[in-house]
């Protein structure tokens, strides 16, 4: 099997869109449903129920995340250099967060204290909440460009604050981030709950899935008419050697809308994200098309930021002409193609690994099963 440099380009930018929605859709439910636990769950048994509904798999959901960081360092390095370089306090931020996970899922019931639970239902929040809202902070930001520049070693200089990344438009973003997988999460506990947990969750969805659609629309009002996007006026040929400082780029409105144009099949990705959260909420009352619909959701809203910033990756406020391409920022041919070869045989694995998982733990979370089995659920 023979693909160019450029081919392979394409292949790894598509890959690591998989892999950032396949975390998204995976892992946003978890953090989802993290998200309502203070809120939904009145009384200590039911936010039993809650956090067993995931509790069996958000661990392996993670190995999404671990996959697309990994990606990321092989496949495109200028890229993670610049990204966790420049993101360093917010990403070290999601991971202290994340670390309360774990913890919060093995020590929370292992007292009968309502202090002890209390405290450990908040940690949980938080390692919902705070990730969700951290990611969504870091795109908006990526859409609006990062200070950053190369010097003539490539050596990378992020000038920007933490304090930066906090703008209207990027806590904007962090709040649809949020509101995006609170929806996700409350229709999976549509999925794994009854009673008046399972009426609450479909409430939670339907007004999730609403503010989703409005805070999706207005915000791509305000990338039209008040972000300017970047446009490529020169560039190496495609298969070139990476290098990011060998072209030219322009800032102008609305040129992140230019794709639409030219390839009108890019608009299925928003209009799947729109669509999306609309019939989550005409099949609320049927779980799983519902939560199907509340993924479609997910992809679409994902993929429109990859296909409005295609082919840029990371565009640099500061220095735009130095912004990263899909085109001269990957590894080595040799390299993507290698890890390609790696990814045909191992993706099926994981993928088909985690299918008879659910299968295996399909089923409703009930009071019932919590209190006969009170020494081993969470």
């Amino acid at each position: 099997m023979h693909l160019d440099y450029e081919t392979l380009r394409m292949i790894w930018w598509v890959l690591l869109g998989v892999l950032l929605i396949g975390f998204a859709v995976m892992d946003g439910f978890d953090m989802g449903v993290a998200i309502w636990l203070p809120w939904m769950g009145k009384t200590d048994i039911e936010r039993r129920v809650i956090i067993n509904c995931i509790g069996a798999t958000w661990e392996g959901n993670q190995v999404w995340f671990i996959l697309a960081g990994g990606a990321i360092f092989a496949a495109w390095p200028i890229l993670y250099s610049v990204s966790f370089s420049g993101f360093y306090l917010a990403m070290l931020v999601v991971l202290l967060a994340l670390i309360l996970r774990p913890v919060g899922f093995k020590y929370r019931s292992k007292l009968s204290n309502p202090k002890w639970r209390r405290f450990w239902d908040a940690a949980l929040f938080v390692g919902g909440f705070v990730p969700a809202l951290i990611f969504g902070v870091a795109i908006g930001n990526v859409i609006q460009g990062v200070p950053f520049h190369f010097d003539q070693y490539l050596r990378a200089f992020y000038t920007g604050t933490f304090l930066g990344l906090l703008n209207p438009f990027g806590l904007f973003c962090g709040l649809l981030s949020v509101i995006m997988l609170a929806m996700h999460g409350a229709y999976f506990l549509n999925v794994k709950t009854e009673g008046y947990l399972q009426k609450r969750a479909q409430l939670a969805g339907r007004i999730s899935a609403v503010m989703l659609m409005l805070f999706f629309t207005i915000g791509g009002i305000w990338v039209y008419y008040s972000i300017d996007g970047y446009i490529l006026t020169s560039v190496l040929p495609h298969d070139a050697a990476s290098n990011p400082l060998h072209k030219t780029v322009s800032r102008e409105a609305m040129s992140w809308f230019s794709n639409y144009k030219s390839m009108p099949i890019t608009l299925t990705s928003p209009i799947l994200g729109l669509l999306g959260a609309f019939f989550t909420i005409v099949f609320t009352r049927r779980p799983k098309l519902a939560f199907v619909f509340s993924a479609a959701s997910l992809i679409g809203i994902i993929s429109t930021i990859g296909v409005s910033m295609f082919p840029f990756i990371l565009p640099s406020s500061s220095n735009p002409e130095q912004s990263l391409l899909v085109w001269d920022s990957s590894s080595s041919s040799l390299t993507l193609f290698i890890m390609l070869i790696s990814t045909i045989i191992f993706l099926p694995i994981v993928l088909i690994y985690t299918t008879w998982v659910y299968r295996v733990l399909r089923g409703k979370i009930t009071i019932d099963a919590i209190l006969n089995n009170q020494d081993t659920a969470y």
